[in-house]
């Protein structure tokens, strides 16, 4: 038989994040999954484990996910090349359905599935049913030049009903990062900034991203230099300086539109640490990077 004391400690846990809950009962809280966590069997129960313990205390969650890895892997197998150029995949005609049939069939459904294995309730919401989008290009960093990324949008409408009406029903939303064009062609949606999208229309009161990466790094090669927090003002120096470049760059301007929106807080964690979903909204400490107002 366990000690008392084993018992105590647990009781403790729960009275520390009783705070939180009440604060956060009734509340919209977005969540992107994605990066190679999503790969691990591990990783993946026990994120999806903590969205639906964050929906039975009356949070609720709204995911949206990426899959990227395993759409590479799906054009790998059908001979089609992958290219990505400023950190976004090209997307052709061919390379558009697959990412479509992955995101829907695969990825999708697996995460749906896990949540209904957990006790939890789970709807499957393809993005382009509410999101209207706008073809996206890029610029070469040396020449300034444009460059065509093929069927690859920006998440420029957002039409919430759908969301809303799924969480009225008690059930957690699994979004597909993907739109349609005004022409009725569907769009590639980088899942980062789709959420972000989300998070925007919504006015969610938190948006937390899921990767495989502690949070913001000083020093990217050095965990130890993780930024607890980051302030709204704060972050044009961070780019500046370095400290937020590559695909960080538009993932974290575009959390910023998000807080300007409304949005209380961004969280960057790592869902390689087992439960980091709750231990980062729940309790006092937290453990990545969050990212605030003022």
């Amino acid at each position: 038989m366990a000690p008392m004391q084993d018992f105590i400690g647990k009781a403790a846990v729960l009275i520390e994040a009783l705070p939180y809950i009440q604060n956060l009962r009734g509340q919209l809280v977005v969540v992107k999954f994605g990066g190679s966590a999503m790969e691990s069997d591990e990783c993946t129960e026990s994120t999806l484990r903590d969205i639906v313990f964050m929906e039975c205390v009356g949070m609720k969650p709204v995911v949206v996910h990426g899959g990227g890895k395993e759409i590479s892997s799906r054009l790998k197998e059908l001979g089609i090349a992958t290219r990505f150029i400023n950190g976004l995949r090209y997307t052709c005609e061919e390379t558009i359905g697959v990412v479509d049939d992955v995101l829907h069939r695969q990825v999708n459904a697996r995460l749906v599935e896990g949540i209904q294995k957990f006790g939890g309730r789970a709807r499957t919401l393809s993005g382009k049913s509410f999101i209207g989008a706008e073809k996206l290009t890029s610029r070469d960093r040396d020449t300034g030049e444009e460059i065509d990324l093929g069927f690859v949008g920006e998440a420029a409408r957002v039409n919430c009903e759908g969301i809303h009406e799924i969480l009225a029903r008690d059930e957690v939303p699994v979004i597909t990062p993907l739109g349609v064009g005004e022409d009725g062609q569907t769009y590639n949606i980088n899942a980062d900034i789709c959420a972000c999208r989300v998070a925007q229309a919504l006015k969610a009161r938190k948006l937390v991203f899921l990767s495989d990466v502690p949070g913001l790094l000083r020093d990217p090669r050095d965990e130890s230099t993780l930024i607890s927090t980051v302030r709204m003002d704060e972050v044009e120096g961070l780019i500046a300086s370095g400290v937020i470049s590559g695909g960080m760059v538009p993932k974290i301007t575009s959390a910023v539109a998000a807080l300007a929106a409304g949005t209380n807080k961004v969280h960057l964690i790592d869902a390689r640490l087992q439960h980091s979903l709750l231990l980062e909204i729940f309790t006092d400490r937290g453990v990545g990077t969050q990212i605030v107002r003022s």
